[in-house]
């Protein structure tokens, strides 16, 4: 007896999802950094000027510099002498904060005692932004 041959009932599935390679999400575009993205931003540089005084002692004035900046008696001492001699002396350089705070500390040290009774006052002392900053 021939056999008669049976339909194929065999179907191909369409391919699963879950067995294809997953697809590359494409990368988010980076903007480009340049030098300056990295470099902090400076601020600019001010100086503490001692103007010359004629009524304060040299003495008082080269222990503020001392107790006020940390400056050895020679370094306070040449700065002093720079401000009597040219009228004015950068005494220290920094930011304008820290500038402004040892302004302040200069003139809370008040004036010479010993010489109150001429009329001595605080020393003057100023902070100024120095070139290029």
């Amino acid at each position: 007896m021939p056999t008669t041959a049976e339909p194929d009932t065999t179907t191909v599935a369409p391919p699963d999802a879950s067995t294809e390679p997953p697809k590359a999400k494409p990368k988010p575009k980076r903007k480009r950094r340049t030098d300056t993205d990295h470099k902090p931003k400076h601020q600019p540089a001010y100086a503490v000027v001692l103007h010359n005084d004629a009524i304060n002692g040299f003495d008082f004035v080269v222990r503020t510099l001392q107790k006020v900046f940390g400056y050895n008696t020679a370094r306070a001492f040449w700065l002093t002498l720079k401000a009597h001699v040219a009228g004015r002396s950068h005494v220290w350089t920094g930011h304008k904060e820290h500038a402004e705070l040892k302004r302040d500390q200069v003139r809370s040290c008040g004036p010479d005692p010993q010489m109150k009774h001429r009329g001595a006052g605080t020393l003057r002392v100023t902070i100024e932004p120095l070139p290029g900053g």
